[in-house]
């Protein structure tokens, strides 16, 4: 009798075993857990700020996601985030980890423009698809095939930035202080050329180390060479201290900046000073009952509303999510390749930022948006491209 009854325990256990279902992971990899997606960002350091806002947005539309099921309706999808404190060593350590061990089906981030490029060929060869929500650099999707973004790119910001200022606001002689980083240098490159090209005169270019605290012998520098306005393509810690170092040395020139000053946490730390700053930003779009909805779900659920970068980040992770769906319903497998297809098939997909649509390279389709701070709030002054070297206002 023992021995009967240990033989069906068996019998039912191989069953269990053989039946249990089998997800591919990666098309080669297979794992019996849910899928799985990264996120990678600075979460501790000095720029957490940028990485804890787009970890969660990515979050919140994970757990917003499984709320209804998952992938087709019954499979949860299981998200794994990286701290890279915006490290491109940290964030060569976090993809490998996320690659060989999690074996991840794709990643939103990172955050970071300098570790977007080295994460970015991990990727690439590894055959996972990369979504990042604010790596800039125009070179960035030149990785290849498996990068994207939802952001604008740097060739368009400094397309607009440059004709912007020249040919809007009437400046003929820049000062810029930027980052040695790729991010900030992208910018300031890129706006310069395009000023220049339209006829102004970059007449002083002062660098500084990210992490600086001093920016006090550079401005001396700028004020002394008489510009019209001081352009600062930087992240938000620098910004801050730059504006405030400015008005201690008494400097009224107006400043300029990017996409960066869209962080609300600038008006926290140099409140007192943003009056009057003129950046290039993400175009505003028309608030959607979906957009409205995400800022109020965020907002409810962090305390704090999201920046331009999370509100990339959520669309960037519905759309991997939605790449999921689709390529179980089709193949009942996670395959990274058709995940990265079904991603590069995006045909006006109705985020919260909008529209979305991808250039063949990986880019995000997309204009730009001018910003006037008044005292602390931003006032939109409109939304724009470059067309044959020629600003075009789209209305």
């Amino acid at each position: 009798m023992k021995k009967r009854l240990f033989a069906f325990v068996a019998l039912v256990a191989l069953f269990a075993l053989v039946a249990a279902p089998v997800f591919a992971q990666g098309g080669t990899e297979k794992s019996v857990s849910s899928p799985k997606i990264g996120f990678m960002g600075p979460m501790t350091g000095d720029y957490a700020n940028y990485g804890v806002l787009c970890n969660n947005s990515v979050k919140l539309a994970v757990e917003q996601f499984n709320a209804k099921g998952g992938v087709a309706g019954k499979i949860p999808v299981t998200l794994i985030t990286e701290d890279t404190e915006g490290s491109v060593e940290k964030g060569l350590s976090a993809i490998e980890k996320l690659s060989s061990s999690d074996k991840i089906t794709a990643l939103v981030g990172p955050v970071f423009t300098g570790v977007s490029f080295a994460v970015g060929e991990r990727v690439q060869n590894e055959g996972i698809l990369m979504i990042t929500p604010s790596a800039t650099h125009a070179d960035i999707t030149k990785i290849g095939d498996y990068v994207f973004r939802t952001v604008v790119s740097d060739g368009l910001q400094g397309e607009v930035a440059g004709h912007y200022f020249y040919e809007k606001l009437g400046y003929r002689n820049l000062a810029v202080l930027y980052a040695k980083n790729d991010y900030s240098q992208g910018l300031y490159e890129g706006m310069s050329a395009n000023f220049e090209a339209a006829g102004g005169k970059i007449v002083l270019a002062e660098a500084c180390q990210v992490g600086d605290k001093d920016f006090k012998t550079q401005l001396t520098n700028i004020k002394a060479a008489k510009p019209d306005a001081i352009y600062i393509p930087d992240y938000t810690a620098e910004m801050a201290q730059i504006l405030e170092q400015a008005r201690q040395l008494g400097i009224d020139t107006p400043f300029l900046s990017c996409d960066g000053f869209s962080n609300p946490e600038i008006y926290n730390l140099a409140g007192g000073f943003t009056d009057g700053v003129i950046y290039v930003g993400p175009a505003k779009v028309a608030e959607s009952a979906a957009y409205a909805k995400f800022v109020a779900d965020y907002t409810a659920k962090y305390g704090i509303g999201p920046d331009s970068f999370a509100t990339n980040a959520f669309d960037g992770t519905n759309l991997v999510l939605a790449a999921l769906d689709k390529v179980y319903k089709d193949t009942g497998k996670f395959d990274r390749k058709a995940v990265r297809d079904a991603v590069a098939a995006t045909k006006d997909y109705q985020g919260v930022t909008g529209t979305i649509n991808f250039a063949p390279n990986g880019d995000l389709v997309a204009y730009q948006g001018i910003y006037k701070v008044n005292k602390i709030t931003p006032e939109y002054q409109g939304t724009y491209t470059v067309v044959s070297g020629k600003l075009v206002e789209i209305k």
